[in-house]
């Protein structure tokens, strides 16, 4: 989906214009590609824009920051007033965030420890990751011949910019072969998240999401997935997966940032169907809360004004 182009972009400090916010050719991330990010939304609500869950994804981009040693020269509250001036200087209702830190240029070689470390805010208007369709009807998906790392080859809790080539190569193998969204697997064998995604399958009534030692990030949204789910009365554990699992389950859905709640409607063709009553009950409490419009969840956002 292409970036529709806004005011300003936060940038080490300063709000500059769209234009201006450049880098030099020889920033090291971009020849190494290691750096951290996130992906956030704000939500247009009755009070003006709501940030879901900006302090924890702050806080997670400097638990990612520590493992891959980017020392960040700012601090979690710096950054989370980074992103609500960001919003707020662009004046967008709902909008799509991407606060990265990434080493920039001056330093060269595979030692990434003297490297300076700069820090930018973008924001602009993004609507559906998987379209509107996804959100309503369900993806079909396939499980890619592509793995997960190995958490000991590129650590799964660190949201890292270069780890996510793996992620563009199951992504560009789903759409060329007329899929929607990627399944990748772990070495083990079990199924780890989607190309950018958790994953969720419903069995006998209770929710299985795959652990990290499986090789899946730790979801903001997926998080949020299981207050839901535990607030409405369902059972939700964390367990490994196989790929027959998912091909039996009775339910599946997916969880991001970017994708939001979505079902899945088939996994290598095998049907699941339409989405299921959990999916359905998870997916219309989460639209409520993110929007401001179930007052027990309002701890989860941040109102811009």
């Amino acid at each position: 989906m292409p970036i529709e182009k806004v005011d300003k972009i936060w940038m080490n400090g300063d709000l500059v214009d769209w234009d201006d916010a450049t880098i030099h050719v020889l920033t090291h991330t971009l020849h190494y590609g290691n750096g951290v990010f996130e992906g956030i939304r704000a939500y247009e609500t009755d009070r003006g824009p709501a940030v879901f869950r900006l302090t924890p994804h702050i806080e997670r981009l400097f638990r990612s920051a520590k493992i891959l040693y980017i020392d960040i020269p700012w601090s979690v509250d710096d950054l989370v007033a980074a992103v609500l001036d960001t919003v707020r200087v662009n004046g967008i209702p709902s909008c799509y965030i991407r606060p990265l830190a990434y080493l920039g240029y001056g330093e060269m070689g595979l030692n990434p420890i003297p490297c300076k470390v700069d820090v930018s805010v973008a924001c602009w208007p993004w609507g559906s990751y998987l379209g509107d369709e996804g959100i309503a009807k369900g993806v079909r998906t396939m499980i890619s011949s592509w793995q997960r790392h190995d958490p000991n080859a590129m650590p799964p809790a660190a949201k890292g910019c270069g780890h996510y080539v793996n992620s563009q190569m199951a992504k560009v193998q789903a759409l060329k072969s007329g899929y929607d969204e990627a399944i990748l697997l772990s070495p083990q064998g079990h199924v780890s998240e989607c190309s950018g995604e958790n994953i969720f399958v419903v069995i006998d009534g209770t929710i299985v999401t795959p652990p990290s030692s499986a090789g899946a990030l730790e979801g903001i949204t997926q998080n949020a997935v299981r207050r839901i789910a535990e607030d409405l009365g369902y059972d939700y554990v964390r367990g490994n997966i196989l790929r027959s699992d998912l091909y039996t389950a009775d339910e599946a859905f997916l969880s991001g940032t970017a994708a939001e709640v979505v079902p899945i409607r088939s996994v290598d063709d095998r049907e699941i169907g339409d989405p299921g009553p959990i999916t359905r009950a998870v997916q219309e409490v989460f639209y409520e809360a993110v929007r401001g419009r179930r007052p027990e969840y309002a701890e989860w956002n941040e109102y811009v004004d």
